[in-house]
């Protein structure tokens, strides 16, 4: 069996970021057109559609805040008018903060990823889900994190923010059920990215030593999860939080 995303449209937010842009690349080596939003990072989004450009089929650069309702439509018609309307749609934007104890963190930051994770996901859900009911089918995707089961020290406004998501999710993934289209959300650990090869960081003792596989799992292996969910083979899985970090959190039963 193989992943064919062949004439499919797909939307990656936070498309330019390290993550981002590996699941974009994948979904386009599966085949599918892919919209690469960004916030900031133009020039970043760019290389990324030229490099799936070279893939033989089409990409395009979209700006938006996603915590935003005129942005996240304005990012829709964008897309829809070049694109057409995505089948598979990809949360995955979120911003950066310092982490702190709950007694220090700034009010601000949990606004942020108020915005970030629950709102950009009831936004998303909001501009490109009536179409994909119109055909009877789609794929939402949200990238959330092993952290939101952990609930670490210093952790607390980013996982307020994915613990929110994570119900907004659960619950779209019943009320647009009947329609044909999964709602699944994706977790990784700590994973390995081009920054870390860069700065060979790949390996972290510490928190390699608590992980079941003995090692951070990578941008790549996040990515290929993301594509088996956007595909038919994942037809009959919908409102699941799926682990993607070596074993480190085990949901159970």
């Amino acid at each position: 069996m193989q992943i064919d995303l062949s004439n499919k449209v797909a939307v990656v937010t936070g498309g330019s970021g390290e993550l981002g842009r590996v699941m974009a690349r994948t979904l386009a080596h599966c085949g599918a057109d892919v919209a690469v939003h960004y916030l900031h990072n133009q020039a970043q989004a760019e290389q990324v559609c030229r490099e799936i450009g070279e893939l033989g089929v089409r990409a395009m650069p979209v700006q938006a805040d996603v915590g935003d309702r005129a942005s996240v439509l304005a990012m829709r018609d964008a897309i829809m008018a070049q694109l057409g309307a995505p089948h598979i749609v990809v949360t995955n934007a979120v911003i950066q903060y310092a982490w702190t104890t709950v007694l220090e963190q700034p009010l601000d930051d949990y606004e942020g990823q108020f915005r970030s994770c629950v709102l950009q996901n009831v936004l998303m859900a909001q501009a490109f889900v009536p179409a994909m009911i119109s055909r009877s089918a789609g794929r939402i995707i949200a990238i959330n994190t092993e952290c939101a089961m952990q609930n670490f020290a210093t952790q607390s406004a980013y996982v307020a923010g994915k613990r929110g998501m994570d119900g907004v999710l659960r619950v779209l993934a019943r009320e647009i059920g009947t329609h044909q289209i999964t709602v699944n959300q994706v977790a990784p650990g700590w994973t390995i990215s081009e920054r870390d090869r860069a700065a060979h960081t790949e390996t972290q003792p510490a928190y390699d030593s608590a992980v079941p596989l003995r090692r951070r799992g990578t941008d790549q292996e996040i990515a290929n999860v993301v594509a088996f969910l956007a595909s038919d083979l994942a037809s009959y899985i919908t409102g699941a939080y799926i682990p993607v970090c070596g074993g480190n959190i085990m949901p159970t039963i």
